[in-house]
């Protein structure tokens, strides 16, 4: 089965309620509209209910979507109450809270906090940092995760790509210059990202200029500190590093150059050392390669929220949908206890 239909089909069986923040944007209402109809999700939309109402009666799904009005639901002041709890050490007053609480962006992350949502996707109209920034100071890293950090699912075309399947390339949005630690930690999640997108033990390659010390400089060493850290970690994990590109994709490379590597196959997880490369890489496998890029998405939360680009589309934002939600189920959260699609 193909990767994001397996996906597809892990998100219908969850039935996570997701909430979507940037309710007046025409991608968003009818990435809602369908991620309800085929049965990925059931949605909620922050926004004016006299311009929402209209705009999903005219996509035919009038009182399929949930709708909250930021500015008049009833659990306004709970809201503001948490925010200024959680940021009072920052200096935020409670008028500030107040004021925080109207970012639809900051709404929905304490939403998610609270338990009224297993998880939020925004971005289609935020920058990143408006995103990232809500999610981080209300929702957190998960216990035991270093760094935060996001990955793209790279999916084969199977008219043009040569690598067939999906794999994980992290971090490609979000770290700048990681650690030895915080590179073990992105390497570490990205293996639990594959176990449950992808459905397969991971094969986990560190790439780099250099494979098996056929090079040495500085910047090797945190790679190779990465690996042996992880090492410590997971025993079992199947990792190797470093690893220049071609060594890590073909089998017959590899050999040649790093005949002691301890991967059976091609890996189906990529750590790049920095997000230079991380950044250009994705962009060439998606411009030159032919793969089809998901993401970025956010790994490592303890409950889910991820970013959208701003020049999106609707099947992009009906994927993180479903993503968000087979993160929310894989994590073991609870569900939501309460429907929120009411709160007007």
């Amino acid at each position: 089965m193909k990767p994001l239909l397996r996906i597809y089909d892990i998100a219908r069986t969850a039935q996570r309620y997701i909430l979507l923040p940037e309710g007046d944007d025409p991608r968003i209402q009818r990435a809602a509209v369908r991620a309800v109809r085929e049965g990925l999700a059931r949605v909620t939309l922050l926004g004016d209910p006299s311009v929402l109402r209209p705009a999903l009666e005219e996509l035919g799904a009038g009182g399929l979507v949930g709708i909250i009005d930021p500015d008049r639901a009833d659990d306004i002041d709970e809201l503001v109450r948490e925010y200024h709890r959680l940021r009072a050490h920052k200096g935020v007053s409670l008028q500030q809270a107040r004021a925080g609480v109207a970012d639809p962006m900051i709404q929905a992350a304490l939403r998610v906090r609270l338990g009224q949502a297993d998880g939020t996707v925004g971005g289609a109209s935020h920058t990143t940092s408006q995103t990232l920034r809500a999610a981080l100071q209300l929702i957190g890293p998960a216990s035991g995760v270093s760094v935060v950090s996001s990955f793209f699912l790279m999916l084969s075309c199977e008219t043009r790509a040569a690598v067939k399947g999906g794999m994980i390339f992290a971090d490609c949005g979000l770290n700048v210059l990681p650690d030895a630690g915080e590179l073990a930690s992105i390497a570490r999640a990205s293996a639990v990202t594959c176990r449950q997108l992808l459905n397969e033990e991971p094969r986990v390659a560190m790439l780099s200029f250099s494979t098996a010390g056929s090079a040495e400089h500085a910047s090797l060493g945190r790679i190779r500190q990465a690996v042996s850290m992880i090492r410590e970690a997971e025993p079992d994990l199947e990792i190797d590093g470093e690893l220049q590109f071609d060594a890590a994709i073909d089998d017959a490379v590899r050999k040649h150059k790093a005949p002691m590597s301890r991967l059976s196959a091609r890996p189906n997880v990529f750590i790049f050392p920095d997000l230079a490369s991380g950044n250009i890489g994705y962009k060439i496998a998606q411009r030159l390669g032919g793969l089809d890029a998901i993401g970025p998405i956010l790994q490592g939360l303890a409950l889910p929220a991820n970013d959208l680009s701003r020049g999106c589309s609707v099947d992009d934002v009906l994927a993180a949908i479903a993503i968000t939600a087979v993160q929310a189920a894989s994590a073991g959260t609870v569900q939501a206890r309460r429907s929120i699609s009411s709160r007007m």
